[in-house]
Formats: structure tokens, C-alpha cells, sequence
């Protein structure tokens, strides 16, 4: 059986190999290895928010030992509960059918209501398919069969499939902005150790604004900032700004950044403004360095520490030697889903950009864009 094509709207989709099924585990603990009996009929079931590469391992392996596999896709009343970010429940199928779409004779989509869906009473399906955490429930439901005098399905344990960090690649981490659907890093690592070099290329695409701009007076940045915090209550992720006219505006409002850079300056020039940001009103206050025109490791350091302590439900004041205009483009890649990110754009207002996948892949092709230091 060959691969399943790739999927052609998932942002950051590479296509890999997939991986065989190492072991066949039963609910009395005897294993098999390699491959073992085709079953006519597989259940699979999951959430699968963000389809990414661990689901498609699971699906590829159900497909290797299962003539038709029953997809039974977790209800967004179910969903949702868990995660409002997790997308909807067509949206999740769609992506599952577009990965595998050359085996879609081969597939059955359904509603999972509940824990445990048909498995306990599912007459024609002999096996079920899972991950080393949802061992647990395949066991009850053999239980639950037993009890009813239907045969045991034969449980098919995979593997997780590993990011590039050697942890587990999850939807939960993809939208906590950790790693992308293939389990790569979304900042080249060569920002980790070196002071990167924005090149003219790179910088005549950053000319234009990065998301939406909200007008208002250079003069009374409150108007503008006003109408943001409109447009962005209720976000997901936490409220970034960048800038200091911007981390002021947000102060002056009543509703400092979750997490704000400054670096004492505005279009350039030292700002008198600057002294009137309160670092009192953050748990911590970062300093690092980063020239004009740069990306240095201690600013991509002080963003991580930000988005960290912000899990910890702790604000963050980054304090820039240098420059911090163009932090965003390490900010979009670290933050999770549905953090909001903010700068000014100079005579004409507040440019306002949720972050998203969307985000974070332009970003990084960007990054790519820039030289090491010499």
C-alpha cells in the first residue's frame, strides 16, 4: 500500500515516510511483533485537531491491518469543551480525508459521542487501534464486550511519532505554538547561537503592514488601542505589543501587555514617553540585546522566558538594548494559537495579528531569509 498523498491546505505539511506497528498488544498482555492478522473491519478513534504527523502514522498503520477502518472523529460539543481552538468536527474530517485521500474507499467517518463510541457492541469489527494512553479505555472495552459475549477486538498499539525535540508530537503542542504538524521547530536553530543579519530581500517584504491595521492619530494612540482591545477580547493566547508607544497606550488604558518589548525609543529616536512605563505592573522584567537590523540569541531567549512565563500565568516586561521591531517574527513562531500581537505603524495607527499557523510559517520563511552575523 502506498503513502496517502499530502494534503494540500495544511500549513507546514512535509511529507515523510510513514512507520510500520511495532507490537500487537492484547488485554492480557501477550504481544506480537511485525505485522499479523488483516482484519476486516478497524476502529479508530480520536480528536484529531490540526492532523499532523503522529495521526497519520496511527491512520497509515489501520490501513496496513484493517480492509476498512471506521474513523470515529470526537463531537465538537466534546471538543470544544477541551479546547475552544480545536477546530470543528467537519473541518478536522476534511483534513483526515484530504491526507488519505487515495484511501478513501477505504474509510468511514463518524461522530464519537462519548468515551467509548460502538467499540463495546460493534459486531463486525475485530480490531481497534491506539496509542500507549488510550491502552486503558481499548481494555475496558474489551471488558465491556466480554460481559456482553461478543469476541475481543485485537488492540494495535503504535508508536507516538516524535518531534525534533524527542517528545511527543500532539495537537495540544501544536497549538501551544511548540512545534509545527511534522514535529519541527519553527525558528531555524541557527537563531539559538548566532546574531542573525535581516537582508534587503527580507526587509522589502516587511514593509507592508502584518495583519490589520486599525487607524487613529500618531498623537493619541488610545483611540486606535482603544478599538483593539475590542476587536481582541476574549483572545486565547496572550495580548503581545511591541514598541513602546504601544506598551504605553495599553498601560494608559487600564490593560498592560501580558507580555511587552520596548526599547526606550519610537521611529528610531530616543522617546521622552518611554519613562513613563510602569515595569511595576509585570512579574518580570527581561533585559536583553539586539542591534538594529538584527535577531540576537539573548532576544529570542528573553521571548521564550515571556511566552513561558505566560503559561504560568505571569507578565513579562522585555526591556531591548537595541532594537525590537523585529521581534515579532520570533514572537509569531513561539506564541501559541490565538495569542494576539501588536505594533504601531508609524502616522498611521495599530497593526493588529492574531497568531496562527498561517503566521507562524510566514515567519519562519522569512527567518530563513536572514544571514549569520559576520
Amino acid at each position: 500500500m502506498g503513502l496517502p498523498h499530502n494534503p494540500t491546505n495544511v500549513p507546514g505539511w512535509v511529507r515523510r515516510p510513514s512507520f510500520a506497528v511495532k507490537a500487537a498488544v492484547t488485554p492480557r498482555g501477550t504481544q506480537s511483533t511485525g505485522g499479523g492478522k488483516i482484519h476486516e473491519v478497524g476502529l479508530i478513534g480520536g480528536t484529531f485537531d490540526r492532523f499532523h504527523a503522529g495521526h497519520r502514522n496511527l491512520l497509515v498503520t489501520a490501513l496496513s491491518r484493517c480492509q476498512m477502518v471506521e474513523v470515529w472523529v470526537t463531537a465538537d460539543s466534546i471538543a470544544k469543551a477541551k479546547d475552544p481552538r480545536i477546530g470543528t468536527w467537519e473541518d478536522r474530517v476534511e483534513e483526515i480525508r484530504q491526507a488519505l485521500n487515495s484511501q478513501l474507499d477505504r474509510l468511514e467517518f463518524h461522530e464519537l459521542k462519548d468515551l467509548y463510541g460502538p467499540a463495546p457492541i460493534h459486531k463486525e469489527a475485530s480490531a481497534i487501534i491506539c496509542t500507549a494512553e488510550t491502552m486503558p479505555e481499548c481494555i475496558t472495552i474489551n471488558e465491556m464486550r466480554q460481559d456482553s459475549g461478543l469476541s475481543e477486538l485485537e488492540v494495535i498499539s503504535v508508536d507516538h511519532t516524535m518531534s525534533w525535540d524527542g517528545r511527543t508530537i500532539s495537537s495540544s503542542r501544536i497549538r501551544l505554538g511548540e512545534i509545527d504538524r511534522e514535529g519541527d521547530r519553527w525558528i531555524p536553530e541557527l537563531f539559538e547561537s548566532n546574531e542573525m543579519v535581516l537582508t534587503p530581500q527580507v526587509e522589502s517584504e516587511l514593509k507592508d503592514p502584518f495583519g490589520q491595521l486599525i487607524p487613529g492619530p500618531e498623537d493619541e494612540p488610545s483611540h486606535a488601542m482603544s478599538e483593539v482591545l475590542i476587536l481582541t477580547e476574549g483572545a486565547l493566547g496572550p495580548l503581545i505589543a511591541v514598541g513602546d508607544v504601544t506598551v504605553k497606550a495599553l498601560q494608559d488604558l487600564g490593560r498592560p501587555a501580558d507580555i511587552g518589548l520596548i526599547d526606550g525609543r519610537t521611529k528610531r529616536q530616543v522617546w521622552e514617553g518611554a519613562e513613563g512605563i510602569d515595569s511595576t505592573l509585570y512579574d518580570s522584567v527581561l533585559e536583553c540585546s539586539s542591534p538594529a537590523g538584527r535577531l540576537a540569541p539573548s532576544l529570542l531567549s528573553s521571548c521564550k522566558a515571556a511566552i513561558s512565563s505566560w503559561r504560568d500565568e505571569k507578565s513579562s516586561l522585555i526591556i531591548v538594548e537595541g532594537e525590537e521591531d523585529l521581534a515579532p517574527l520570533l514572537l509569531h513562531p513561539l506564541a501559541p494559537i490565538g495569542s494576539v500581537i501588536l505594533y504601531g505603524q508609524p502616522g498611521e495607527g495599530v497593526v493588529i495579528r492574531r497568531c496562527g499557523e498561517d503566521a507562524k510559517q510566514r515567519c519562519r520563511r522569512l527567518l530563513s531569509g536572514f544571514e549569520i552575523s559576520e
